[in-house]
């Protein structure tokens, strides 16, 4: 009854073949290293405390011409070193300017600045 359904419809009864074999081809790729070079050139440019930024631009571009050559040894290594480097960078910039906004609310810098006027005017 059901296949005589499935002729009056058109369609045909589902096909039941030999399983097909398959090959699956795994292709290893390298793994992906970063190499934090965004954020050394944003410490170069905003947080570059004791030139820890510039440092740290530097190790980010040896680790990705480590990558580019192929040496997955020193790549890892140079990119550790430069994000060391950008936390400590970032750490220290932040926590100058955190010390700035203190000071600057708290009026110390201004009474720097008032006394540094009337030592100015003392010496003329």
């Amino acid at each position: 009854m059901a296949q005589e359904k499935l002729k009056i419809c058109g369609l045909r009864a589902p096909y039941h073949a030999t399983p097909r074999q398959s090959t699956v081809i795994n292709i290893l790729h390298e793994p992906h290293v970063p190499d934090h070079i965004v954020w050394s050139l944003f410490s170069v440019l905003f947080l570059n405390c004791c030139c820890l930024g510039f440092v740290a631009y530097t190790y980010s571009v040896k680790s990705r011409d480590q990558k580019m050559v192929g040496d997955m040894i020193r790549a890892p290594s140079h990119a550790s070193t430069a994000k060391y480097l950008n936390i400590f960078s970032t750490v220290l910039g932040l926590l100058g300017i955190l010390i700035f906004v203190i000071l600057l609310a708290t009026g110390t810098v201004m009474s720097f600045q008032a006394l540094s006027q009337m030592m100015g005017q003392e010496g003329h």
